[in-house]
Order: C-alpha cells, then structure tokens, then sequence
C-alpha cells in the first residue's frame, strides 16, 4: 500500500513538473548522449510542428539543417565531453519553417547516481526578436551617427550636472579627445574651467527656462582668434527622468566677420576710409540728444578745401583724390578718440567733439588750419602742393532744437571764413 500511495506521489509530482515546464515559455529539453531527445515539452513540439511522441528518440538532425548551422552540435559536445554547463547564444535553421531563430540557451550535463555522464538538459528562450530589435537599434545608432558626424555642427548632450552625455565628432576635435573619453564626463574635466562656466552659463538656460534656447557665442581658437557660433540648446527628459539638453552649435564666424565688413563699408567713406555722411549725422544726432539731456558741451567744427576746383582743373581729379585722401591721413591722428571725423561730400569734412568747450574747439580747429598751412602735400612723389583750409565752428546752445541747428551755424562759419579770404577759422555762437 506505501509503495502504491510513493508511485502515486512520483506520478503527481512527475504531471506537476511536466505542467510548469509546458508553461515556462522557453524550450525545455534533455538528450542522452548520442543526441537523441529523451525528453522534450510542449513549446518544443510547437516549435518543430510535430507530437512529442515523434521527437523521443530522435537527433537534431530530423528538425534542424545543421549543415548550415552547427553551433547546436558544437556547444553539445562541449557540455558533455568537458562536463560543463554552458550559457550562450545560438542560432538554428528550422526545417519545419525554414526560418532562423536567435535563442539564449542554457546546458547543464546529467549524471547518475555514479557520477557519470549520461546526458545534458537544456533550456532556450527564443530571442529572436529581442535581437532583431537590437540589430534595428544599432543601425538606427549608426545611421544617426554617420548623419551627426557628418552634419555642419557641433552637437553635444550634457545633462544637468554638467556631464556630457553624447558629443560628434566636430566637438571631440574641438576639444582634442576621443569621444569615448569626453562621454560620461563632466565639462569642467575635459575643457579649461573658464570656457566650461562660460558655455555652462548659456546651456543652463535650457534647463531653466524648459524651452528652447537661440544664442550667439564666442570662443577663442587655439591660434588666439575669435571663433562666432550660433547655438540652439533643446531641453528633452530621458529615461529615469534624467534633465538632458541637447545643443547644436554653428560656426557663423565667416558671416559674423561678413556683416562686420558690410557695418564697415556701410559706415565708411570709400575714398577716404574715414566715417562717411550717413554714419556722421546718425550719430551726431545721437550725441545731440545726450548733450542736451545731461547738458554737456558739444561743438561742431565744418571744414573746406581752398581753392579745390583748381587742383582738379590743373592736376586732375585723380590727383584732387589723394589730395582728399592725404588731409583725411594728416587729420585722423589728431583728434581725440571720443570725436567723429566724416567726409560729408566733395571736399567738404565735419567734425563732431563732445564735451569740448567754445576755446578748446577754436584751438582745436586753429590747429588743423596750421597743420595744413605748414605741411605742403607731395602727390606721387613729383607733385608738391600747398593746400590751405577753411574752417568753421559752432557749439552747442540752449535754444537748439536738433543737430541741424548746431550744424547749420558751422556751415555758415565755414561760409564766413572763405568770405573772409580763405584759410581762416571762424566761430558763430
């Protein structure tokens, strides 16, 4: 009677365990040691489209082609003639559907009560898919890194502890490291502490603001020259709610140094390369309306070359021109940094000197009038000519109005000291 109730207890235990491995999910099986299935469940029948029945008995042979894939056969003799449990990757061709499945796969040999070897176990979890979506995701990785690497920017990532969580190829040559060694660092330990806190200023925005950032930045070269980049910096959360940002930053330095020179050109007379009109009265008026704000001292000095027809009649107006061009040359280092020295047209020059009272702006214009009436100009290393100005002067007064006022007095001044026979200054206040 015991040995019924033990048979029924082995047979209970022996339906229970084939229940929990019928439902595992993997593939549970053991063979002896010529190969052949002494045990399989119900996924791997599923698996080769058959019974159980007819898989005992039978090798690897009948449900796989192994003569395309043998790691099956290989990683099999490895357990049983080392006697070693193995944890791998392997791939088999079905035969039932001529498909290739990835499986992790665990084998653990068998032995009896002697110790002897007499079979292996094995367990395989299909991975198939699991595996296709890795291939994906490191094509998908390859295929942004070659579009980053490749792109007309510096990208990086850096989270908000400063650590850099991704950069391309253009920022690891920007900074004279391998990308592996900058990823996972932070700023301050790959670049100088002054260009980390200055780039960490506009990239901390991002994280403060949670929205998207557009900003100007400078940095020095390594050869000491400004280098000009416009940067967007994204705010974005990755996984475990990590604060990233993302930055992508342009060297617009070529473009920068383009509207500069456009600035210039704009601002500058062609002939002569000092300040033109345009830029002359745009600040005057400026200058004008803090003067009268603050009540400081403006005067304005309006100059003429004598007899200038004549040097074009007998010279030429190419000669006339560096006629123009010497005075601005003889002129330019005289005046303070503050004035604006202007071509206004012809040969016809202002000058505009803030904060300089009625006597320092006579003596101011006195001094040009002497300087050219002392220094003869040499054209072309053969023509010597004796070039006198006029000049007149006016400065600022309660009761103007606008710059036109305080100009058009110098005008007239300047019209008074050619009256008065050229080569003279003259004041209207």
């Amino acid at each position: 009677m015991a040995d019924k109730n033990n048979i029924a207890a082995l047979l209970q235990q022996v339906h229970a365990m084939t229940s929990v491995l019928d439902n595992i999910g993997s593939y549970a099986y053991c063979k002896d040691l010529s190969g052949k299935y002494t045990y399989v469940n119900a996924d791997v029948a599923a698996l080769f489209q058959t019974s159980v029945q007819d898989i005992i008995g039978k090798d690897d042979s009948h449900f796989f082609d192994l003569n395309l894939l043998d790691e099956l056969l290989k990683n099999d003799r490895k357990v049983i003639f080392d006697k070693v449990s193995l944890v791998f990757e392997e791939s088999n061709l079905i035969k039932s559907t001529g498909k290739v499945h990835t499986y992790k796969t665990i084998k653990n040999p068998i032995f009896n009560e002697f110790g002897e070897i007499i079979g292996l176990s094995g367990i395989s979890t299909d991975i198939t898919m699991q595996k296709s979506l890795e291939e994906d995701n490191q094509d998908q990785k390859h295929l942004f890194d070659v579009i980053l690497n490749n792109i007309d920017a510096y990208i990086y990532m850096k989270d908000a502890k400063r650590r850099y969580r991704y950069v391309n190829r253009r920022v690891a040559e920007l900074i004279g490291l391998p990308a592996e060694e900058i990823i996972g660092k932070l700023d301050t330990d790959v670049v100088s502490w002054t260009d980390a806190d200055y780039f960490w200023q506009t990239d901390k925005l991002a994280f403060e603001r949670n929205e998207r950032v557009v900003i100007n930045e400078t940095l020095e070269s390594s050869d000491k020259k400004t280098q000009h980049y416009l940067s967007t910096k994204v705010p974005f959360q990755l996984r475990g709610d990590m604060s990233t940002m993302i930055a992508f930053s342009t060297n617009v330095t070529e473009l920068y140094q383009l509207k500069e020179k456009f600035e210039q050109l704009a601002n500058t007379d062609v002939l002569t390369s000092i300040y033109n009109r345009r830029y002359f009265f745009d600040n005057a008026n400026r200058e004008f309306n803090r003067a009268k704000r603050h009540q400081q001292a403006l005067a304005v000095i309006s100059l003429d070359v004598d007899h200038f027809k004549t040097v074009n009649d007998q010279y030429g107006h190419p000669v006339g021109d560096q006629v123009l061009i010497k005075i601005a040359q003889l002129i330019t280092p005289t005046i303070r940094a503050e004035d604006i020295f202007a071509r206004i047209g012809g040969e016809e020059f202002s000058i505009l000197l803030p904060n300089i009272s009625l006597s320092q702006s006579l003596q101011a214009a006195e001094r040009l009038r002497d300087l050219l009436d002392k220094k003869p100009i040499l054209i072309n290393k053969n023509i010597m000519l004796s070039i006198k100005i006029s000049l007149g002067v006016s400065v600022l007064k309660a009761s103007d109005n606008c710059f036109q006022d305080l100009y058009a007095r110098s005008d007239s001044a300047l019209y008074q000291a050619k009256s008065r026979g050229r080569n003279h200054v003259y004041l209207i206040n």
